[in-house]
């Protein structure tokens, strides 16, 4: 008897779902289905599961395909399942291709071309709806936000725009979606909600025109390089009862969540100082960050991350702002920058660099303690809050998976399901955040350093 195993969460059961389980039980006798467990699915990253452990063994049980189901509880399983159930085929589905190589000493590896775009067919004229969501741009973090919106259910990503047809064939095979688009038109007709992840000083122009159309936003930060636009965005969204959301990653991780928690609790007293640091040293000047013309420079590309935990911990009215700044003499862009923001009680300093290299920890100074995030702290996954009495010291660890662009997409998913915004990066701090960046570009209190 030839034994066949495979795993999947099997959420929103689909007919992707059972072409998979239906070709993986033709390659034997006795067809073995592995379904996740819900502490192993968070462990993994895996968001939004909408059904139940039992619902989903249910939904599987309901196709008469598998001889037996099997529950996935922790990393290494496979290995010990493929040899206490005797297994001679591990079968997979393509978009996990080369990942379960390592099984191949322990049996035959099967990956399976998926069924492209059957999934929200199908899945959207059932009871539960599945977002659209297309990608407008085709670059790195394009490619890594594609990759991690597979962790997310109730989410499906099948189409790219973008300029240059050669790029945009080569984006689709190397991530296996549906189609491209180089008409923007043709392109939002057949999405729910856009992705934006081309230059800075583009968002506005296909942010605008996305909400036009009622379609909902996720935008890279920044979301524009103005004040205004940034408003006009929001009021548009507003408006029409739609959802735009800024994509800085940190904001929605759940470990950075904690971390503001704690920070507004008191824990630490009160906040009288922050000084969070981002920097990467980029060498090679060819590329956007070193493009004036495209909005490139520290400030714009890396500002974000640090001028967001100082707006969320002391507010987004500061009653005075400085800029230090150097400037590199053959691209004109700013290769690193200090900010400082004062308030009436206290002062946020944040700190970036694509030309100087510097620790990239955050520290939040209170009058009881302070709060120590280790570099990277903007992908934050481990915290420690400190006092003078050491005995007194808390670490909290809670995990930050691979890029981490999955808890974005999840909060936007949910923010669109529940149509509210989301508490984790709010209107206010976007339009916070364009306005220091417009006033720097402006030369508005800005010293230079050579």
């Amino acid at each position: 008897m030839k034994r066949v195993i495979t795993y999947g969460t099997f959420d929103l059961l689909h007919q992707g779902h059972i072409n998979i389980l239906k070709r993986a039980k033709a390659l034997g006798d006795y067809l073995i289905v592995g379904v996740t467990g819900e502490d192993y699915d968070i462990s993994r990253g895996k968001l939004n599961v909408s059904q139940s452990l039992t619902e989903r063994i249910e939904n599987v049980k309901s196709t008469g395909l598998a001889d037996l189901i099997i529950v996935e509880e922790y990393m290494g399983q496979k290995v010990r399942d493929i040899k206490k159930y005797n297994v001679d085929i591990f079968v997979i589905g393509s978009d996990w291709l080369g990942k379960f190589d390592y099984l191949k000493d322990f049996c035959e590896v099967v990956y399976l071309e998926r069924t492209k775009g059957i999934s929200s067919t199908d899945l959207r004229n059932s009871a539960n709806d599945i977002l659209r969501l297309g990608v407008v741009g085709n670059g790195r973090i394009a490619k890594r936000f594609v990759k991690e919106s597979k962790y997310v259910s109730g989410i499906n990503v099948d189409y790219v725009f973008g300029r240059n047809e050669e790029h945009l064939k080569e984006f689709i095979t190397q991530l296996d979606l549906n189609s491209y688009y180089t008409d923007y038109d043709k392109f939002l007709a057949q999405v729910d909600a856009v992705y934006i992840a081309i230059p800075h000083i583009m968002h506005y122009e296909y942010a605008k025109k996305a909400l036009q159309v009622g379609k909902h936003v996720l935008c890279e930060k920044p979301m524009t390089l103005s004040k205004k636009q940034t408003e006009e965005l929001f009021k548009i969204a507003n408006d029409g009862g739609l959802i735009i959301q800024e994509a800085i990653k940190t904001a929605y991780a759940p470990c950075f969540d904690k971390l503001i928690s704690m920070a507004q609790s008191g824990i630490i007293g009160e906040i009288k100082d922050i000084d969070a640091t981002f920097t990467k040293l980029i060498k090679d000047k060819t590329l956007r960050e070193y493009k004036s013309a495209l909005g490139g420079g520290s400030l714009t590309e890396l500002g974000s991350y640090p001028l967001f935990i100082i707006a969320k911990l002391l507010g987004t009215e500061p009653i005075n702002i400085e800029y230090v700044t150097s400037i590199d003499k053959e691209t004109k862009v700013d290769i690193m920058t200090k900010v400082i923001l004062k308030y009436k009680h206290s002062v946020g300093t944040a700190n970036v660099g694509i030309g100087i290299k510097k620790e990239g920890n955050c520290i939040i100074s209170g009058t009881e303690g302070y709060i120590y995030v280790p570099a990277p702290w903007w992908k934050t996954e481990y915290f420690e809050v400190r006092f003078e009495d050491l005995n007194k010291v808390q670490k909290v660890f809670l995990n930050f998976d691979d890029d981490g662009l999955r808890y974005e997409i999840a909060d936007f998913l949910n923010a669109i399901n529940i149509n509210k915004k989301s508490y984790k990066m709010n209107e206010q701090e976007s339009i916070f955040l364009a306005d220091i960046l417009e006033n720097f570009r402006a030369n508005k209190n800005v010293n230079y350093i050579l």
